[in-house]
């Protein structure tokens, strides 16, 4: 098979743990690039939050960001998919995380809204690259949809409120960790699967040509669709049973090992 477009996460995945690009990646990445194939990072990211590694990988690539809720080409910004939480379903992940204890991130036109100015906000936006804007009229935040909304806890809390939160939510919204202490909401038309399916209409390019490469729970919908799904040896267990392949880990130049093995 020939493999034409290769979708890879960020954290876990693409960087190792110390949150480096390491030449052996980047070096991977480029050979794929210049023969060719469509290299995309898909990441719950925002598009500021990606854009850094056009510079670093000296490639021009495309991004599937906010857990594929927005598709967006890299210099000329092109949005090529974008599919945003309705305003009802935002409006209660918001209240529910806030009234119980989550400091609350909401993604908006490549904005980030905060419930609260506190410790877990500045770490996040750290982390994002973005200033944080508190909201102060909910309803004007949630107008017209958001991209995202995520809930920073404790990891008890979020796995505990992760098991309850779907009796309180509409069968419009999919849920999941990112990191142990993110539980991240999107419009369940908005996935990293269905952004590389848009991605793959673009560029004329069949699932069976695809590869995902991801270590963690919002990477699984991308691993299940690719022609080839591909674990990090650092994914749980889970993740790396419903996968076709698993690689070396993150700190092993993982990614890099796929597309010699794959691609080059």
């Amino acid at each position: 098979m020939t493999y034409k477009l290769i979708a890879v996460d960020i954290d876990g995945t693409l960087l190792n743990d110390k949150g480096e690009l390491t030449e052996g990646n980047i070096e991977a990445i480029r050979e794929a690039v210049d023969k060719g194939v469509i290299f995309t990072i898909a990441t719950g990211r925002p598009v500021q939050g990606v854009v850094n590694f056009i510079e670093a990988l000296k490639r021009d690539i495309p991004f599937i960001t906010y857990n594929g809720a927005m598709v967006i080409t890299g210099k000329s910004r092109e949005i090529i998919y974008e599919r945003k939480l309705n305003e009802d379903d935002a409006r209660i992940i918001i209240n529910w995380g806030r009234e119980h204890g989550s400091t609350v991130m909401v993604w908006k036109n490549n904005n980030l809204y905060v419930t609260a100015l506190d410790e877990r906000a500045e770490r996040y936006r750290n982390i994002s690259k973005v200033e944080a804007i508190p909201i102060k009229d909910l309803d004007e935040v949630v107008k017209g949809g958001v991209s995202k909304v995520l809930w920073y806890n404790d990891v008890d809390k979020i796995n505990e409120h992760q098991k309850i939160i779907g009796q309180y939510i509409s069968e419009n919204v999919n849920y999941h960790t990112s990191m142990p202490y993110f539980l991240e909401f999107n419009d369940k038309l908005a996935s990293k699967a269905i952004a590389m399916e848009n991605l793959g209409r673009h560029f004329g390019i069949k699932q069976n040509e695809m590869i995902a490469i991801g270590d963690g729970y919002n990477d699984l919908s991308m691993i299940e669709y690719a022609g080839l799904g591909v674990a990090m040896d650092n994914a749980p267990d889970e993740i790396k049973q419903r996968a076709d392949f698993v690689t070396l880990s993150n700190n092993e130049d993982g990614v890099a090992h796929v597309i010699r093995k794959f691609v080059l």
